[in-house]
């Protein structure tokens, strides 16, 4: 029997650190363009985004770690490969695992990385070379 079921985290935690890890993202994409109008908020935005970095894949690492130890100290691989039964706490034990990653907004992250990235080397581009 399970002493204490992991949860997921509460959807505004989700979605706090989703908006963080976003604007922490930006920050670093803009500072090129910020710098042509307006150098002196270059070194406030570059601190902005090394905090929400900080704090955002702080989140990640924890949450990572959580699952990776639900994994590991329930042997929840093992069980899988040995294709025996699994009991009623294994299954809740994946069901948070895999809620876990269904639920995890960290692909938003990704997608708009490199979006915003393109994006902004070809605005630093136009203003630069053109």
């Amino acid at each position: 029997m399970i002493d204490k079921l992991p949860h997921t985290m509460p959807r505004p935690v989700i979605y706090g650190a989703m908006v963080l890890g976003l604007l922490a993202a930006l920050s670093f994409r803009v500072l090129t363009i910020v710098e042509v109008f307006n150098p002196a908020l270059v070194r406030p935005i570059w601190y902005f985004g090394v905090l929400g970095y900080i704090l955002f894949f702080a989140y990640r690492y924890f949450i990572t770690e959580k699952r990776k130890r639900v994994i590991t100290a329930n042997r929840l691989l093992e069980k899988l490969k040995a294709e025996g039964e699994l009991n009623r706490d294994d299954r809740l034990l994946l069901d948070y695992v895999l809620s876990s990653v269904v639920k995890s907004k960290e692909h938003v992250n990704y997608i708009f990385i490199v979006v915003i990235s393109i994006i902004v080397v070809v605005i630093d581009l136009w203003l630069t070379v053109f």
